[in-house]
């Protein structure tokens, strides 16, 4: 895992605890791999239980972990004792999931007091190659303690 560059250690161990937490995350095989301001990046397997039909990743492992990175990274720019819910997200599927390895890299595109705004990027690795699969786009909002 990198350093958790420029958050203070209260944040990125919160992210960390919260991550660990999701059960669903830990179906899918997902793994928190890089923590910064605003930004979050979460990895998967396309294991053979989240495939389709067809053999690629379905598109509900890229809506969950790229909707998992961006709720983080709307998280690492809260105060202390927010968390934040989806409100609303939306995914455009680029191209078939094909390969070993999902990537969603999560980050914030203008954070506010009533509504974050967030955007995901999925590629897909398939024998050191990299494929831009989906773009999730949508909005966070803030839980006050």
């Amino acid at each position: 895992m990198k350093k958790d560059a420029a958050l203070s250690p209260q944040v990125a161990t919160r992210i960390h605890e919260s991550f660990a937490a999701q059960a669903m995350m830990a179906t899918l095989g997902a793994r928190l791999v890089d923590v910064g301001p605003g930004r979050v990046r979460i990895e998967a397997p396309i294991l053979p239980g989240s495939r389709q039909q067809h053999g690629f990743a379905h598109a509900g492992l890229s809506f969950a972990i790229g909707d998992s990175a961006a709720g983080y990274a709307a998280l690492s720019v809260m105060p202390e004792g927010y968390e934040v819910l989806t409100t609303e997200m939306k995914i455009h599927l680029l191209a078939p999931a094909k390969g070993e390895l999902l990537v969603a890299e999560g980050r914030v595109l203008r954070p506010g007091r009533r509504l974050v705004i967030v955007e995901a990027d999925i590629h897909a690795l398939e024998d050191g190659r990299e494929a831009h699969v989906a773009r999730l786009m949508g909005t966070m909002i803030p839980l006050a303690p």
